[in-house]
């Protein structure tokens, strides 16, 4: 509940460094846009906006402070076990730290969207960074 009533994250930046992907809920009110900086492979800053839900916004909150500072294959290794913990499949616990919160939200087949909207969109920006690494790789 901390998380809904006090975002430490709910704000975005108007800045061409950040990547953002919006993503929106077909079946509830979640409408958020995800943003990361990333610089030399590391989650410099990451923040989101938007109207959602409890679960979602205190889900995308956790995520955003937990990826800060993390290299992209960090990042990816949290997500991995966060979608995981969701599946109710075997999950490191001490990768996802506060995010175990969610932890029975699997078992609710219709909170499982609110819980991982957020994730999604940050999985998306980091496949972008994968692209845009690919094209740098390919104009050398």
């Amino acid at each position: 509940m901390d998380h809904y009533q006090y975002p430490r994250n709910k704000t975005l930046k108007d800045s061409q460094e950040y990547d953002s992907r919006h993503m929106a809920s077909e079946s509830c009110i979640d409408d958020i846009t995800v943003q990361a900086k990333i610089r030399n492979g590391i989650i410099e800053d990451a923040d989101f906006d938007g109207i959602a839900c409890t679960i979602s916004t205190a889900s995308t909150d956790i995520l955003c402070e937990l990826v800060k500072g993390k290299s992209i294959e960090q990042a990816r290794e949290i997500i991995d076990n966060y979608r995981k913990m969701i599946d109710q499949k075997p999950y490191d616990e001490d990768i996802l730290e506060e995010a175990v919160a969610f932890s029975t939200v699997g078992k609710q087949a219709n909170r499982i969207k609110c819980a991982t909207i957020g994730w999604n969109a940050m999985s998306e920006i980091l496949d972008d960074q994968d692209h845009k690494g690919q094209e740098v790789e390919a104009h050398e």
